[in-house]
């Protein structure tokens, strides 16, 4: 027999998977700063920081969505 979740234990989980996307994205994002500064590569840098910036806002739209329709 399944035992169902209650919102706070789902919020909390919820909040666990966020952080290590967020994590993920700026990890990414600082990647690119350092690419900038220590190898002068602007342009690869702002590639970078567009690409966590993409993951920041992608990762947060589906993790939002999909706790809305579990709730």
């Amino acid at each position: 027999m399944k035992k169902r979740m209650t919102e706070q234990q789902e919020f909390e989980i919820m909040k666990l998977v966020l952080d290590k996307f967020l994590w993920l994205g700026f990890i990414i994002m600082g990647y690119g700063v350092w690419k900038m500064i220590s190898e002068a590569a602007v342009s690869a840098g702002i590639y970078h920081l567009i690409t966590g910036i993409v993951v920041l806002v992608l990762f947060s739209v589906i993790i939002v969505r999909e706790y809305e329709v579990l709730r």
